[in-house]
C-alpha cells in the first residue's frame, strides 16, 4: 500500500510539473504572438560615433491616409514618438542634444509636436507604455526641435541620425509631411 501511495504521489508530481511547463510555454508563446500581431512594426537602430554608440528603439506606425500631426497626434500634447511602448534613447557616452547636456544612460524619448517648433523630451523613466503615465516631474530635460515640411509624404514613422562627423550629427524624426530635427554632439 505504501509503495502504491508513493507511486501515485510521483505520478501526480510529474503531471503537475508537466502542466506548469506547458503553462509557462503557452505564456511565452502568447507574448511572442502579441508582439507579432502588432499593427506597427518595431525597430532598434544604432549609430556609432567613433567608439561611442546611440541606440533608439521605437514603434514605426504607418500613415495609412490619416492626418498625423494636428490629427492623430494633436498639437501641443506629449507624444510617445512612435507606437506601443514609449520610444527609448540609449547613449553610452555623454552628449549634447541641442543645448541640453545628456549623461550616458537610457531615457524615454517623447516629443510635443507643434506646427512651427517641436519639443524633444528625455524622460528618466525609459520603460513605459505610450505616454499614458508620462510624468513631467521625471523629465531629464527638454530642448527645441526645428520643423520643416517634407518635400514628399513619409508613409512610415522614421527616426534617423544623420552623421556629420565622428562626433556630430542631426537627430531627425520624420512622418507624414513633417521633419523635426535637433543637432547632437558626442563628447
Amino acid at each position: 500500500m505504501k509503495k502504491l501511495a508513493i507511486a501515485f504521489a510521483g505520478v501526480t508530481l510529474l503531471i503537475i510539473g508537466a502542466a506548469g511547463l506547458m503553462t509557462a510555454q503557452d505564456v511565452a508563446k502568447s507574448g511572442e504572438k502579441k508582439k507579432k500581431d502588432r499593427a506597427s512594426p518595431h525597430e532598434e537602430k544604432s549609430w556609432s560615433f567613433g567608439t561611442k554608440k546611440i541606440t533608439i528603439n521605437y514603434g514605426r506606425p504607418y500613415k495609412k491616409g490619416r492626418v498625423i500631426f494636428g490629427g492623430l497626434e494633436p498639437w501641443g500634447k506629449v507624444w510617445r514618438t512612435g507606437a506601443d511602448e514609449a520610444t527609448t534613447f540609449t547613449t553610452d557616452a555623454d552628449l549634447m542634444v541641442g543645448p541640453m547636456h545628456v549623461v550616458a544612460g537610457t531615457y524615454g524619448l517623447f516629443t510635443i509636436p507643434n506646427e512651427k517648433e517641436w519639443t524633444l523630451i528625455l524622460n528618466k523613466v525609459a520603460k513605459q507604455w505610450g505616454a499614458f503615465k508620462y510624468d513631467q516631474a521625471q523629465d531629464y530635460g527638454r530642448t527645441a526641435m526645428k520643423v520643416v515640411k517634407s518635400p514628399t509624404t513619409i508613409e512610415q514613422h522614421t527616426i534617423e541620425i544623420e552623421k556629420k562627423s565622428d562626433s556630430q550629427g542631426v537627430l531627425k524624426i520624420m512622418w507624414d509631411d513633417t521633419i523635426a530635427s535637433v543637432d547632437i554632439m558626442v563628447h
